[in-house]
């Protein structure tokens, strides 16, 4: 064994093999809900999950990704060992070739023509390493995150408001206000624990009133007591409206404004022009519906606004998180129970890995590039070269690359090629790049494939650590049994890098507990209460007390050993002058315009049971059986008027590339807007990377993209012929115009489609296929043919091929196909549908894969509530993702039902 890993594999054998429990508690590491999780553990394996009943977070709830994690903690798909130009080799020459590699440019080039791009999957104590590396040793700011994506515009706007990247509040305020506005977030999908405690808090509390403000009816609209259905980027005219309502009907709270703010008359002068009906014009709404959430808004005392993506993610973002910002500063309602603006985080770790610097225009601490933290961060470090200025934001970052600046990246735990903007360009990039290094779990990623050098790097469930969710409280990663193969922690990775670049001096860790305490002592380091980041408290904690470290919030210092709940109480604040600043904020329109050639505004975001890139959420097959395939979401007035139907294959155009989705008509969505989720890639689809579309265009602020509103054009595809097919085996569709690859339990499905002109002859490239194997074949009729190909007992493969896509089986059938023991005679395996057993129809429920004929047999038989189809099929009973549509289920049988009796009586 090299000498670089013995040290570190006897030190984690030993703390995860030693007599313990069966079960640990540790942390999700999906989205920034924060959720506690019991791990069972047999031997080496994590055989079963449940949520953390004490827990703060979640108190036991855990949403389907998290209730999966132990299906997707396998081998499957793993990065085992180190690779050098596709070749295995040891840990001393994988590190050896990245320390020299990077030496090397930095020699012919200087500190900034090196880079790291990091992740909010990474825990906090990698994220230090890797920051003190480059901002302390290597001596540039160059090193920026996948968060800059998710939260920076939150982060600038709260630096802006309150002189420091702090949320105030905490999950107990979504319970305890009296009005809950819900703002660019479909919580009931991307943060479903969030949610869950919203709708059992209604539930006790009914006078609890919800506005969602979004243009989309997404399933967080089950919950809404108003829904403004805004035009697409017009949320800083909604705000400003709000500010000028409550400053014309005396709801300002003028004590608190001169108390504890500045630049109020600014703000108030900058909304001036923004009467109900001109607001209510620009995001083209009812000036009667905009006027009562303003009337709510003005009455209540107790208001948190709850707001993510769909504000975050613009090129004007900054300004439209202060927007909503200067509503809780001019009725003072922040700072106390129930009340507050809640920017809520997309990733398990976006905060921690700003605790420790991990955006280019951060230092470690939360502190910024002025001298006096410069100094004080490089003495605290004994830097040798620390940084001295901002680095490059992520679009800027691979901009550089792509120029041929940057000449080495180290990418971490994320996928650009995949969620960057632009995205074809960023693959370009980096295949010009001098050296690409990536630390991955995942063997096969979109980016990996770009990879000079590939680390593997330890996954969850092996990693040891902690992470920050988005109310500020810090919890454990633990580990969970020793890491697959040779993989390792990131902080181990970049600090033997370190050792070798002849900074072995500031990277002598033996384990993470070490790193933490490193980072606590910096928090704390003449910090005197001047910065809202201080773990000081926590910086002499023994392995033991790290180990057993339970859940608390920041700041935790020796006046609050204990954490603290809620910030700004006392309407201090941590700008220069102790008082928030109330910001002018201009509003504006998305500065993309549609246009004859781009006639469409094209939104992204995440499914239900999906995660960023899939690399780990398609491990688990039952994830896949919600939203099984990259689709994009028309109203149906706009399919009408395009020839698209449900299943239809369309193309989306934008002015940087193209993609191929499933049509999906959604009567939720504004006339002349789209969806499409932002998951699927090369792994999994031909040609479904919908960062492919995003313009880089960013926000001047805060450095994040744009990606909620792209003007495309969409356009059916006429296909010639559809085929699904199934395989033990993972098999090469490139010959095909459209495919999606599905995994499921034992093997793949797959989507495929031939578009008009295409000559190839489906029969034949099956028969190439299935040579060496027994196979049945027969034409169903119509143009259809089915085939099989099976080896003794067992089906090996089948696939069905049809000009229409009707024609072809349920894909819920399909998906258990390779469990089923081979019928007597074969061909009957080719029929379709089980000749008994029940058809479960379309998967709703994942936690319990009930399905939409399922339930509509429920609900034939008498259930009519979300609580009966419960007690009948378990649906909305484990994580309630499922809820909202079961809901709507109900609804439409109850409609049905009442259509039938209307026509009866006639």
């Amino acid at each position: 064994m090299p000498a670089a890993s013995a040290t570190w594999v006897l030190a984690r054998m030993e703390m995860v093999l030693s007599p313990e429990d069966a079960v640990i508690k540790t942390t999700c590491p999906y989205c920034g809900v924060g959720c506690g999780v019991d791990a069972s553990r047999t031997g080496r394996d994590i055989v079963a999950v449940t949520g953390t009943a004490d827990h703060p977070a979640n108190a036991g709830r855990l949403c389907v990704k998290g209730s999966a994690l132990h299906e997707t903690a396998g081998l499957g798909g793993r990065l085992l060992h180190p690779r050098v130009g596709g070749t295995r080799v040891d840990w001393d020459t994988a590190l050896d070739t990245v320390a020299a590699g990077f030496q090397a440019v930095i020699d012919r080039h200087g500190p900034d023509a090196v880079a790291f791009y990091l992740s909010g999957q990474l825990l906090t104590e990698d994220y230090y390493v890797a920051n003190k590396l480059m901002k302390g040793f290597i001596g540039s700011a160059n090193v920026d995150t996948n968060s800059r994506l998710c939260m920076s515009s939150a982060v600038a706007a709260h630096k802006r408001a309150f002189g420091a990247d702090v949320v105030p509040g905490n999950y107990e305020d979504l319970e305890t206000c009296d009005l809950l506005v819900m703002v660019g977030s479909n919580a009931a999908w991307t943060h479903p624990v969030l949610y869950q405690r919203i709708v059992a808090a209604r539930e006790r509390r009914p006078g609890l009133r919800v506005v969602v403000i979004d243009p989309r009816a997404t399933a967080t609209c089950d919950i809404a007591d108003l829904h403004l259905a805004i035009h697409p980027g017009s949320d800083a005219f909604v705000f400003g409206g709000l500010l000028r309502y409550l400053a014309c009907h005396g709801a300002l709270n003028r004590r608190y404004l001169a108390a504890h703010t500045e630049g109020v008359d600014e703000a108030l002068a900058a909304v001036e022009h923004h009467p109900i009906d001109t607001v209510a014009a620009i995001a083209d709404i009812d000036p009667e519906l905009l006027e009562t959430f303003y009337r709510w808004f003005a009455e209540t005392e107790k208001v948190v606004t709850f707001y993510s993506q769909g504000i975050n993610q613009s090129a004007t973002g900054t300004d439209k998180c202060n927007a909503i910002i200067n509503c809780h500063l001019a009725t003072g309602r922040l700072g106390r129970p129930g009340m507050g603006p809640f920017s809520v985080t997309g990733q398990p770790n976006a905060m921690g890995g700003r605790e420790v610097g991990g955006l280019a225009n951060q230092l470690a601490a939360h502190m910024d590039f002025t001298p006096d933290n410069v100094e004080r961060v490089g003495r605290f470090w004994r830097a040798p070269r620390m940084a001295t200025r901002p680095g490059l934001k992520a679009v800027e970052l691979f901009d550089a690359i792509e120029r041929g600046e940057i000449k080495a990246v180290w990418i971490m735990a994320t996928n650009p090629v995949v969620s960057l903007p632009d995205a074809d360009r960023v693959r370009g990039a980096l295949a010009r790049c001098e050296l690409v290094v990536v630390s991955d779990c995942m063997e096969n990623t979109d980016t990996t494939a770009l990879a000079h050098v590939l680390l593997p790097a330890a996954g969850w469930g092996e990693k040891d650590g902690t992470v920050t969710n988005s109310e500020r409280r810090i919890s454990r990663q633990r580990a969970l049994r020793p890491a697959a193969g040779e993989a390792r922690d990131d902080w181990w990775i970049i600090s033997h890098v370190a050792r070798r670049m002849g900074f072995g001096a500031g990277f002598g860790y033996g384990a993470a507990a070490d790193v933490f305490r490193e980072h606590a002592a910096l928090s704390g380091f003449e910090n005197h209460g001047t910065r809202a980041f201080d773990i000081g408290a926590l910086a002499e904690l023994s392995a033991a007390q790290y180990h057993n470290l339970a859940p608390i919030q920041w700041p935790v210092t020796r006046a609050n050993p204990q954490g603290t709940e809620r910030l700004f109480d006392d309407g201090r604040f941590f700008t220069a002058t102790g008082r928030a600043r109330m910001v002018a904020v201009k509003a504006a329109l998305p500065g993309q315009s549609l246009c004859g050639r781009f006639p469409f505004v094209l939104n992204t975001g995440r499914v239900r049971d999906q995660w960023h890139s899939m690399t780990r959420t398609a491990q688990a097959p039952r994830l896949l059986s919600h939203v099984d395939a990259p689709f994009v979401s028309v109203h149906p007035a706009d399919a009408g008027a395009l020839g698209l139907a449900a299943g239809d294959l369309a193309e989306l155009r934008s002015a940087q590339g193209w993609v191929r989705l499933d049509v999906r008509p959604d009567e939720g969505l504004r006339p002349g807007t789209l969806f499409a989720p932002i998951h699927w890639n090369d792994q999994f689809a031909a040609a479904a990377r919908v960062g492919a579309l995003i313009a880089p265009l960013a926000d001047p602020h805060s450095g994040q993209p744009e990606s909620k509103f792209t003007p495309v054009a969409l356009r059916r595809l006429a296909v010639s012929r559809w085929l699904y097919l199934v395989s033990r085996e993972d098999i090469d569709p490139g010959a095909f115009d459209h495919w999606v690859r599905i995994p499921i339990t034992g093997g793949y499905r797959y989507q495929l489609a031939l578009l008009a002109g295409n000559d190839l002859d489906p029969q034949a490239w099956w028969r190439r296929l299935a040579r060496g194997r027994a196979t049945i074949d027969f034409e169903a009729g119509a143009g259809a043919w089915r085939a099989l190909a099976n080896d003794g007992s067992r089906l090996d493969m089948a696939i069905f091929a049809a000009p229409e896509r009707a024609q072809l089986p349920e894909p819920s059938w399909l998906n258990g196909l390779l469990d089923r023991v081979l019928p007597s005679p074969p061909w009957l395996a080719l029929a379709g549908r089980d000749g008994q057993g029940e058809d479960r129809g379309r998967p709703v429920c994942a936690c319990f894969d009930v399905g939409d004929r399922q339930i509509a047999r429920a609900l034939d038989a008498g259930a009519d509530s979300v609580k009966a189809l419960g007690a009948a099929l378990r649906c909305g009973t484990n994580c309630g993702s499922c809820i909202p549509e079961l809901k709507t289920l109900i609804r439409n049988h109850a409609r049905q039902q009442s259509c039938g009796r209307h026509n009866h009586a006639a």
